[in-house]
């Protein structure tokens, strides 16, 4: 697969954490020839997408795509996809704005891509991967989910909901992510089951994820009730 790494990051009231995102991932990827970080921002009504300006004008590496309102994580990412694709990217990885993912782990992913993998999953529940600073609730409710997501689409992957991953180019277009039905934690479902319908090759490598370090989080009841009803449905969908 040939063209340069594209790492989409939604953003919505992400002013802190920004800046500093960025910059570990410019570290990260230093050793990377050609990549591209493209912000996908809701109309923050903290600043974020004019952060994300003033990022995209020092480094051209660095891009944004402003979106009129908060529409929901699964069309921000539909959109980043596209832009990526229509770019030339050869690798398009998905990643959160608030250090849950550490930037330190992308070339690790992108490295299996480049070894063949079509799919690879940053996977907390993997031997070696683990979360931090969890309390007993949202432990159950992620682990849970997981268990749930698994059982129902009778499908190996350990670690369906997380949102840490990177697709080859091929495996995104074969999958027709534009179409996908779902939000939050049942869109990260819907996509890893589409490419494992397709027989292609996923591969899950361990990370350990973090609690945000600054701002509240995103997770909500609905989203939660979202996945539980929506996954079963996966199943009958076609694509």
């Amino acid at each position: 697969m040939t063209g340069p790494a594209w790492v989409i990051i939604p953003t919505y009231d992400e002013a802190e954490c920004l800046a500093p995102l960025v910059a570990a991932l410019r570290t990260a990827l230093a050793g990377e020839e050609d990549f591209r970080i493209l912000v996908v921002d809701d109309a923050s009504p903290d600043g974020t997408g004019a952060i994300a300006e003033g990022l995209a004008r020092e480094d051209p590496r660095v891009a944004v795509l402003h979106r009129a309102r908060k529409a929901g994580l699964a069309q921000a990412y539909v959109a980043g996809f596209t832009r990526a694709l229509a770019e030339g990217a050869g690798y398009v990885l998905e990643m959160d704005a608030d250090f849950s993912h550490d930037p330190a782990d992308v070339p690790r992913l992108l490295a299996h891509a480049r070894a063949g993998a079509d799919l690879v999953l940053g996977s907390r529940y993997v031997d070696g991967g683990g979360v931090r600073n969890w309390g007993l609730r949202r432990r159950v409710l992620s682990r849970g989910g997981c268990l749930y997501a698994r059982a129902i689409l009778r499908v190996p992957v350990r670690d369906l909901t997380g949102g840490f991953k990177c697709f080859s180019a091929t495996a995104l277009r074969a999958i027709d992510f534009a179409s996908a039905r779902s939000e939050g934690y049942a869109f990260q479902v819907e996509l890893t089951d589409r490419v494992l319908r397709r027989g292609l090759r996923v591969v899950e490598v361990p990370i350990v994820f973090h609690e945000r370090r600054e701002g509240s989080s995103k997770m909500s009841g609905r989203i939660a009730v979202e996945a539980a009803w929506r996954v079963p449905l996966l199943r009958r969908y076609t694509f």
